[in-house]
């Protein structure tokens, strides 16, 4: 399996194999690179993976909701996203102080991550009604940074989190 970091400027894409289970794939033209896969369908707990390593993503709060990202097999966060109730998207927050905005659009169909100049480092662009599916777009600059592959799955986790709330509150309201 290749490193997320050393395709950064190849096309990637998320898909969703079986359509009732909540686990994807990251794809570099015919091969996997990465997986994520949520425990249950109807939990907020994810573990996604890669020649890069492992991570987990849980959703956690109500009102006020926060992601928190973990090493596998680790209980101290190296990253915490926390939503933007307000605004589409949020803000990942990590250890020493650094911070990225996400950004989302009206349909929920682009999540963007943003260095703190506002410059845009990865794109997911969602789509699908029976497998999800996102193209995912890595800025040269992003390289560089560590964090590269575990936000890369905390967009696509995001991103699932978002279609699956979307998917309930339509339930909800029908």
């Amino acid at each position: 399996m290749k490193s997320i970091v050393e395709l950064a400027r190849h096309e990637l894409k998320w898909t969703q194999p079986k359509a009732l289970k909540n686990s994807f794939e990251l794809h570099s033209d015919d091969q996997v690179v990465g997986t994520l896969v949520l425990k249950s369908i109807f939990g907020s707990f994810a573990t996604g993976t890669s020649a890069d390593g492992c991570w987990t993503f849980k959703r956690v709060g109500f009102f006020q909701t926060r992601v928190t990202i973990r090493r596998c097999d680790d209980e101290t966060d190296i990253g915490t996203f926390r939503n933007s109730t307000w605004k589409a998207g949020g803000t990942l927050e990590l250890p020493d102080g650094r911070k990225y905005r996400a950004t989302s659009n009206l349909w929920q169909s682009k999540l963007e991550f943003q260095d703190p100049s506002g410059n845009p480092i990865i794109k997911l662009k969602t789509g699908g009604l029976m497998h999800l599916s996102a193209g995912v777009e890595i800025e040269p600059a992003a390289a560089r940074i560590p964090e590269l592959p575990w936000m890369v799955m905390l967009g696509w986790y995001l991103a699932v989190m978002m279609k699956n709330d979307s998917a309930g509150a339509a339930a909800a309201g029908g």
